[in-house]
């Protein structure tokens, strides 16, 4: 079979295209051979400064985010790092998904993320965990993901100042080694972003003190907000002007 020289050309710049380009499906369906609770795929390789990752929240219904960790402390939020949000996408979504992009700025090591929902179960744990230029061997991809599925107690940032001690921090779109210019969109049937929330209950008086929830229907900065959930109760979900996926 020959191959015109202009369809050839086609299909190379169409690679370059891919490689430069990135995208990954945050959240599956339970058709998926891994689940609801992954990043597809999980790892990307041979990224270079200046490649920019969409991030496309697919999972329906689904509840998650894309939140730098480290290899050590894959189910904890790194300070100082990425963090889209919660995006929450409820069982009727039937819009365009919404979509993070994120650029990366320092490609000269691993770049390691993890979704930081916690209910029903702990995203993490459950092996929602990414990485980015992982290394091939010693602290490699699926070391971290053992790590994450490994994790003890609870995830979440001490904070002296909250009610229970147990919290998350809502972290900044620039992060370290990546940044992004804005948060994920576009909403639409019903998608919400929310950006301070703690385990997506979406509420501030329906469970007791302790929860402060600031939903909004579009993409936009994360803010530096304290947030605390009462993790038990968290688990039985609120309504919140309809269905609030917690998956």
């Amino acid at each position: 079979m020959r191959f015109s020289p202009g369809l050839l050309a086609l299909s190379a710049a169409t690679l370059v295209l891919t490689q430069q380009n990135p995208l990954v499906l945050v959240g599956g369906d339970p058709t998926n051979p891994n689940g609801i609770y992954q990043f597809i795929p999980p790892v990307l390789n041979n990224i270079t400064n200046g490649t920019t990752i969409t991030f496309r929240f697919t999972g329906a219904p689904g509840n998650h985010s894309v939140t730098q960790s480290t290899f050590l402390d894959p189910c904890n939020p790194l300070a100082g790092g990425f963090d889209s949000g919660w995006v929450n996408i409820p069982t009727n979504n039937a819009s365009t998904s919404p979509e993070w992009n994120l650029t990366i700025t320092n490609a000269t090591g691993p770049i390691w993320f993890f979704c930081k929902q916690l209910v029903p179960a702990i995203h993490c744990v459950s092996g929602m965990v990414g990485a980015i230029n992982p290394p091939q061997s010693g602290n490699t991809f699926s070391a971290f993901q053992s790590n994450a599925q490994n994790f003890q107690g609870q995830p979440g940032v001490r904070d002296q100042d909250t009610f229970d001690g147990l919290s998350q921090e809502e972290g900044s779109l620039v992060g370290a080694e990546a940044s992004a210019s804005a948060g994920p969109g576009p909403s639409g049937s019903g998608v919400t972003f929310y950006t301070a929330l703690a385990s997506a209950t979406a509420q501030a008086t329906a469970i007791g003190p302790g929860i402060n929830a600031n939903p909004s229907s579009g993409g936009g900065s994360s803010g530096a907000v304290v947030v605390t959930a009462n993790l038990l109760m968290a688990a039985l979900g609120v309504i919140l002007g309809g269905s609030l996926c917690l998956v």
